[in-house]
């Protein structure tokens, strides 16, 4: 999949890494990201686990100038991540009507999000997020309902300005939090 963006990314695209593509440099200030994408997404792609998107300059043929990354896995919100089957039934009531109540429902997570350091405060990541939310709701590929990830704690504030929120308070405090965005929120 090769997207051209409309402005102001216009000059930018959105790709698949492929499996056996190796990138050469990449520094978003986070040791463990920067080893992901320069070590370890290509492993996660072989054996089924997640696939990485990159998102670079346009006119980069060579793919040398990774502006910013993120990786993506199947998830689901179930009853197992709630502390009680109470607390599940209270978020899934508002949510689905009786017939639609089930155990689990599907999910995309956000395994990981990246900006090039020398790029950071250009809006990027917002971008991203969005375009990883109309990505499902395009044509509804998948029959995805959630978007999740697992925020690093300096990374909540811009997850919450993105409009997710926690899927329970157990995890306050800690180094990260389960987030999730309900995409039946923005879907027509």
């Amino acid at each position: 999949m090769k997207t051209s963006l409309q402005t102001p990314f216009s000059s930018y695209k959105i790709r698949k890494l492929e499996i056996n593509e190796k990138v050469k440099s990449f520094d978003c200030g986070d040791a463990d990201l920067n080893d992901f994408i320069l070590n370890e997404s290509g492993f996660y792609r072989q054996a089924l686990l997640a696939v990485t998107y990159v998102f670079e300059a346009a006119d980069d043929e060579n793919h040398e100038h990774i502006a910013a990354y993120f990786s993506l896995a199947n998830d689901r919100v179930s009853m197992s991540d709630f502390p009680t089957k109470t607390e599940f039934n209270r978020f899934r009531r508002h949510r689905f009507v009786n017939e639609k109540r089930l155990k689990s429902y599907p999910a995309v997570k956000i395994c990981r999000l990246a900006i090039n350091q020398e790029l950071k405060g250009q809006h990027i990541g917002q971008f991203l997020i969005n375009f990883i939310k109309s990505y499902f709701l395009a044509d509804n590929k998948t029959g995805c309902r959630f978007l999740t990830v697992d925020a690093y704690a300096a990374a909540i504030p811009f997850y919450f300005k993105q409009k997710f929120v926690p899927l329970t308070a157990e995890d306050e405090g800690a180094a990260t939090r389960l987030l999730y965005f309900d995409l039946n929120d923005i879907a027509d």
